[in-house]
């Protein structure tokens, strides 16, 4: 594997991990755009140690805001760190069923298909569009808000959907502050990347070759730094109300995708 391809698809994943675009997408119009078949061949390694980089941005950016609730849970009171924890658990259970129980079909979507790539970036144009149009409120994600977000986060699994395009989306479209929309979004994708890399450890598909450690090095350090500047743009971003700018670049890239399925 090229040093300067894994590059390269570090940059598209810490970039599109966070900025509403869909990361799924972008990995698959890259991999085309590079030709590169080398990655497919290990793409699921490839997809932990990019996760586990974009989880780490994660991390670091709303390092404040995991302290608190760590330290709001370990009071053991029905506080509001509690019931943020609790919010998250909720959302995580209809894109937990799906990977549990649809994981075989999931990966066959992940062929190459670029036509519902691109059906699926015109979703996220349209979500995005309305959603910048709302009012910006004061009101908290609710515990049926949270089920609702998790709902779009698991529809967002399908390549070319965007996972924080459509959880920001849903959420501020159910009237919640944008900036509480973002800081939730980001947060709640922790532990179902966190649980995903466990299960891949434990089944064994986190094996690494020695031809392998040079390039994923790289692309994990391009994802990491990548990510962390995305995630803080995102942020400034929705509480600005510019996403009609990602709404209108995922249009462009999913008509290309879409004539491009059509023709090749």
């Amino acid at each position: 594997m090229e040093v300067i391809d894994a590059i390269l698809i570090g940059i598209v994943q810490g970039l599109t991990e966070f900025l509403p675009v869909s990361s799924s997408g972008h990995i698959e119009i890259a991999q085309k755009l590079l030709n590169a078949d080398n990655l497919k061949e290990n793409e699921e390694l490839l997809s932990v140690v990019l996760h586990v980089a974009t989880a780490l941005s994660t991390m670091v950016v709303f390092r404040k805001d995991i302290f608190d609730i760590i330290k709001g849970i370990l009071s053991f009171k029905w506080n509001e760190d509690l019931q943020f924890v609790t919010k998250i658990a909720i959302s995580m259970i209809p894109a937990a069923f799906v990977g549990l129980f649809f994981e075989e079909e999931l990966k066959q979507l992940f062929e190459g298909n670029l036509l519902l790539v691109g059906s699926m970036l015109l979703i996220t144009a349209a979500l995005l569009f309305f959603a910048d149009r709302a009012k910006n409120t004061g009101k908290k994600v609710t515990f049926s808000n949270a089920f609702f977000i998790g709902v779009a986060q698991a529809i967002a699994i399908l390549p070319g959907m965007s996972r924080s395009g459509a959880t920001i989306s849903t959420s501020v479209l159910l009237g919640n502050d944008k900036a509480r929309a973002a800081r939730f979004s980001f947060l709640m994708v922790l532990p179902l990347i966190l649980g995903k890399i466990a299960k891949d450890f434990l089944d064994n598909k986190v094996v690494m070759s020695n031809d392998l450690v040079m390039p994923f090095t790289f692309s994990f350090i391009a994802a990491f730094v990548t990510g962390l500047v995305a995630c803080t743009w995102m942020i400034k971003l929705v509480k600005q109300s510019k996403l009609t700018y990602f709404s209108i670049y995922c249009i462009i890239v999913g008509l290309i995708a879409i004539i491009w399925s059509f023709a090749s």
